[in-house]
């Protein structure tokens, strides 16, 4: 949901705060001093907004680079030498020397430019993705916190009440006792549950101050008086679209966490072409016009002007090994990218809605097949018991028997069962009154275990001195 809805929801709900006093703090308030002074959502923009400059940095590789260099320097030549008579001779000569140089280079083919400027931009929508979300965060953490401070205010109300009940019951109580028309365990209960209430007033007393606080933290605000809901004034409306799979759509498509992660999947992507790009040559443009004076000792007191213009192709020959090595990273970025944005959408769909008990033992009961099953798995439970393995082992490796195995046939559907296990039921072990079928035959021979390796311990089904298992048709789901 984007963060304007959940905002409109926010307005919405402040809209049904009843009038109350001029200093009274509703939940538009609210939530406009957490805007402006809750923490984490003054850092997530501040991220949002370095994380935005990657774009301009990027733009700026495809520009032209224009660069001016001067300099100016003392010199203080000396020479020595002989001169024809052989007599040394020494020359003192101070100058000064200079440059200025300006430079100019245009990129006309660079790869990784092209790729660094996608990259850039998958950056931007996954900073503002996350920015979405905890501006959304922010909405819900206002929203809590103010309605968890109005209940506790409720709550302190409604023990007020009871409290006041009990105490005119404890005295009814004991007038009652006092006439000889009462007991005294209604006096004890009746105190009970006074005792029960003050502990519960206590507790709820200090929940307010933390609800309290914890508003306080978001807001930057004082303790206020919290203005009201006028529940008169809500007025729901059955959702649109009503399918659940519209909404799931909704979600994937406008999610800030999906959003971020295919953001953040296409830049690992182009991370890997802007690596492989290392391997490329680039082609710029050159120009620059240069001015020396007295550069050398061999021309002092010259002056040179040059200006040059043309292309200059880099062709990388070999790195070290580097290219190589960023390409690999690149992909193995790329793939755990890859692997958190196809796992984050199938998240929400891999739980089915629940079925209530009372329908799954209605359905088993509809089952006459299911105490055979039960006991069939007993069957197969058994020998791994009896051959001295652990009883989470037996048990795991009868599942896997039953789960291979052969039908049992029922009105209702087909409960898979080992081959020829349910020809061989004990009385008792079929139908779907069935409580023990195979599950006494297993329960012996864990017995039994126990009995020829004392060692071992009890078995860990139940606790020390006995193992007890009990099964029960009714809670087998077709």
């Amino acid at each position: 949901m984007p963060v304007p809805t959940l905002r409109a929801c926010a307005l919405l709900a402040a809209g049904l705060a009843a009038p109350a006093l001029a200093l009274a703090l509703d939940l538009r308030q609210a939530y406009e001093a957490a805007v402006a002074h809750d923490a984490s959502i003054r850092a997530a923009r501040a991220q949002a907004d370095a994380q935005r400059e990657r774009l301009p940095q990027a733009l700026s590789q495809r520009l032209p680079q224009v660069a001016l260099n001067a300099t100016r320097n003392h010199n203080d030549l000396t020479t020595r030498s002989t001169d024809p008579l052989g007599q040394p001779r020494r020359w003192n000569n101070d100058y000064y020397s200079g440059s200025q140089a300006l430079s100019l280079r245009q990129p006309l083919y660079r790869p990784g430019v092209s790729a660094q400027i996608a990259q850039a931009r998958a950056q931007v929508e996954d900073s503002n993705a996350l920015l979405e979300r905890d501006e959304q965060s922010l909405v819900v953490r206002v929203g809590e916190a103010y309605f968890d401070a109005l209940l506790a205010r409720d709550q302190v109300a409604l023990l007020q009440v009871q409290k006041a009940s009990h105490l005119s019951q404890l005295d009814a109580a004991r007038k009652s006792f006092a006439a000889g028309a009462g007991a005294r365990t209604d006096i004890d209960e009746v105190q009970s549950r006074l005792d029960m209430t003050l502990a519960q007033e206590l507790e709820v007393a200090q929940h307010v101050e933390f609800t309290q606080r914890r508003l306080e933290v978001l807001t930057g605000q004082g303790a206020a008086v919290l203005a009201g809901l006028d529940v008169q004034r809500f007025a729901p409306a059955p959702p649109q679209p009503a399918r659940l799979e519209d909404w799931i759509a909704r979600a994937e498509a406008a999610s800030p966490e999906l959003q971020a992660l295919r953001a953040q999947r296409e830049a690992a992507q182009l991370e890997v072409r802007k690596a492989e790009a290392g391997h490329l040559p680039t082609l710029d443009a050159v120009a620059q016009w240069s001015r020396s004076q007295s550069d050398s000792v061999t021309s002092i007191h010259s002056r040179h002007a040059h200006r040059s213009v043309g292309l200059q192709l880099n062709v990388p020959l070999y790195a070290g090994g580097v290219v190589s090595s960023q390409v690999r990273q690149a992909l193995a970025s790329e793939e755990r990218a890859r692997g958190a944005g196809s796992r984050a959408p199938r998240a929400g769909r891999t739980r089915a809605p629940g079925i209530p008990r009372h329908d799954r033992r209605r359905a088993a009961r509809a089952r006459p097949g299911a105490g055979r099953a039960l006991g069939a798995a007993g069957a197969a439970f058994e020998p791994e018991v009896a051959a001295g393995r652990h009883p989470h082992d037996a048990g795991r490796a009868a599942g896997r028997a039953a789960a291979h195995g052969g039908a049992a046939r029922s009105g209702a559907g087909e409960i898979p069962v080992p081959d020829g296990a349910a020809e061989s039921q004990e009385p008792g072990g079929g139908g779907p009154g069935g409580e023990c079928g195979g599950g006494e035959r297993v329960a012996g021979a864990v017995r039994e275990r126990e009995r020829d390796n004392p060692r071992s311990g009890p078995s860990s089904f139940d606790g020390p001195g006995r193992t007890v298992l009990v099964v029960r048709p009714e809670l087998v789901e077709g």
